[in-house]
């Protein structure tokens, strides 16, 4: 199989304009002759669904929550970038292009970076304009904080609430749409099955969570938007319905999983309390402008935080990146806190902990200027450790957060199917092997409002879709597929529940394939997922019925796919014998302790194709070209 990424020629700065002058457009009055699905309502689903429906195309929505607006989007805390320069202070699209490139460690394509740093300042003219309620200075004009990985202030804000308010603008546009009669919106509905017709996607099977009732539903293209898979690790920072049903459905129809062991550990988490917990929460990366990350200098230092005297404190970020200091990338800042965690350092009743300090800000800033910036975050975190953070530092440990592997597309967010689109997290394209902070939201509202409506049009009219209903073979077959997966499920009938195969398979996940790996680790890894697997499939014991709301058994689908890809994640990282951003290979680092990469033999994009259970996946590479920026060793010091 070749990858063709479908790049336009020519200069970096001109290719999208180019591309758009370029592709074929759809007549406005055949717009609504053609039918799209998009799965997932988070930004990059509603964004997408609500332009592509303004546009004029019939659209379907699915979702799995009882509303688009409770899509995990609403979690995103700390801000969006964008290249506007407002503070004046050396920001271009270019230095965006840049930090991004940089960040993800020379692992993405820069054709497709530089097009969302293009577009990035278009995303907040329009969410301004739908009133989504940015941070101002006293004047009136939005103003700017710092994230991780940057030396200039471009994260756009509101408060500790970004996402929530950025898909509050979404929604309502998509509203707009479902009150137009544009979208037919379907909530508590869990796509379960791809459809392929002729080699296209042309549809999708789906399980009404409240009934139980399987459908079937045809369009001419098919929007995956569902997120990432950071719940392979069981605990996360998502939320606990997060899954990857949808993309590793796809990806056993012969779509193509790129990157899968680029996984990101985000370094500013509460940490774990015990066993009793499903899920982790995440404390924005913004705290890190007014937090001193800091441990005791001598291991075993139990003292109070208070009645630690700076003589005695190692603010390690601060000593080992001087330049950026508390906003170093996510992956460098999380190895730091694990490494000084495991020389025993760490604080907290576990000593799996950080201090995020917050004194040296209030007495500069004043404690209402800081509650300002951060009172729901200060909030929330009292409200779980039960923690005064005005009054003592707070406690933060690395966990899993985001996902940068996904399903593979091409320039236009076409998978390696004809017909199947794939935005947001959901994709691998934009962040190489590492996500900087506030990136998220940037990517995918961009793949939504600017990118996906002009690239999915160009499909339209360059394919012309012959016409296909729910009626066809195709989709019988795959219903059929559907009923017998979930009856599988309860017929088991052992001993262990869905939770406890998750959980088990999440320790050795985090243990054997997190923070960082190793060629043993990996390997006993391996050895033991196609074992729970086994026992999965005969030891699985789901009560109730398929015809009826049953947690247990949407659980039971999610898990059993996650056991499948937790082993293509592990032979990503057991091939990929660099390290790069989030990929940590203890085998190749400098000697400073920082990711080795090896250019000569690991720059490409690394797409595996299913070949079936239990069988080793074949590799296809797409090389990465760098014509704009220069290969280097990254230096945040």
């Amino acid at each position: 199989m070749t990858l063709d990424a479908k790049i336009p020629a020519g200069p970096l700065v001109e290719k999208w304009e180019r591309h758009k002058f370029e592709m074929k457009l759809v007549n406005p009055a055949n717009k609504r002759k053609f039918h799209c699905i998009i799965v997932g309502s988070g930004l990059a689903g509603a964004s997408a669904a609500a332009t592509l429906a303004e546009l004029g195309y019939n659209v379907e929505c699915f979702c799995y929550q009882d509303s688009p607006r409770r899509a995990h989007s609403i979690a995103a805390q700390g801000g969006i970038n964008a290249a506007k320069n407002y503070q004046n202070d050396g920001d271009s699209v270019f230095r965006l292009f840049y930090d991004t490139v940089k960040g993800g460690d020379f692992r993405s394509r820069e054709a497709n970076v530089y097009r969302l740093a293009q577009v990035s300042g278009s995303i907040i003219d329009q969410c301004v304009a739908q009133g989504v309620p940015f941070a101002r200075e006293y004047g009136g004009n939005l103003t700017n904080r710092s994230f991780g990985g940057a030396l200039v202030s471009r994260t756009f804000y509101a408060r500790g609430q970004t996402g929530q308010q950025l898909l509050l603008g979404a929604y309502q546009a998509l509203c707009r749409q479902i009150d137009a009669g544009n979208v037919k919106m379907f909530p508590r509905t869990e796509m379960l099955e791809l459809v392929l017709v002729n080699g296209k996607a042309r549809g999708i099977v789906v399980r009404n969570l409240v009934t139980g009732k399987i459908s079937s539903h045809a369009a001419d293209a098919i929007v995956l938007a569902t997120g990432g898979y950071s719940n392979v690790f069981f605990l996360s920072t998502n939320a606990v319905g997060c899954n990857t049903t949808a993309i590793f459905r796809a990806y056993k129809k012969g779509a193509l999983f790129a990157n899968p062991c680029f996984t990101q550990i985000h370094p500013t988490c509460i940490p774990v309390s015990g066993d009793h917990q499903s899920k982790l929460t995440l404390m924005s990366e913004s705290l890190r402008n007014d937090g001193r990350i800091w441990v005791p200098k001598k291991a075993g230092d139990k003292r109070e935080p208070q009645a630690i005297p700076e003589a005695d404190r190692d603010y390690v970020l601060e000593r080992k990146y001087p330049t950026y200091g508390n906003l170093a990338p996510r992956d460098i800042a999380s190895r730091a806190a694990k490494q000084v965690c495991d020389e025993g350092r760490g604080v907290g009743p576990s000593g799996l902990g950080v201090y995020l300090d917050f004194s040296e800000a209030i007495s500069r800033l004043t404690e209402h200027t800081v509650r300002e910036r951060y009172g729901n975050l200060f909030q929330m975190y009292e409200k779980i450790t039960g923690e005064n953070p005005y009054r003592m530092p707070m406690r933060i440990f690395p966990a899993p957060h985001y996902t940068m592997g996904g399903l593979w597309v091409d320039y236009n967010l076409m998978s390696n199917i004809p017909g199947l689109h794939v935005v947001g997290e959901a994709n691998f394209s934009d962040h190489g092997a590492n996500r900087l902070g506030a990136s998220a939201l940037m990517q995918g509202l961009a793949d939504g409002y600017f990118i996906l409506p002009y690239t999915l049009g160009h499909y339209f009219a360059s394919t012309k879709p012959e016409k296909v209903d729910s009626s066809h073979a195709e989709f019988r077959k795959a219903e059929e597929e559907v009923r017998e997966r979930l009856k599988k499920f309860l017929s088991i009938r052992g001993k262990r529940t869905t939770t406890s195969f998750h959980r088990e398979l999440g320790q050795l996940m985090w243990n054997e394939c997190g923070m960082s790996r190793t060629d043993a680790s990996l390997r006993k890894a391996l050895q033991r997922i196609p074992e729970i697997r086994e026992e999965f499939w005969r030891n699985l014991d789901v009560l109730g019925s398929h015809d009826e709301l049953n947690t247990s058994l949407e659980r039971a689908g999610r898990v059993a796919d996650f056991i499948e890809l937790a082993e293509l994640i592990c032979q990503d990282a057991l091939h990929r014998t660099e390290s790069c951003g989030g990929h940590f290979r203890e085998e190749s680092q400098t000697e400073e302790g920082e990711a080795l990469r090896d250019d000569d033999h690991f720059c490409y994009v690394a797409a595996w194709e299913h070949q079936g259970v239990g069988k080793p996946p074949s590799l296809h590479k797409e090389a990465l070209q760098f014509e704009n920026v220069h290969l280097a060793q990254r230096n945040y010091k």
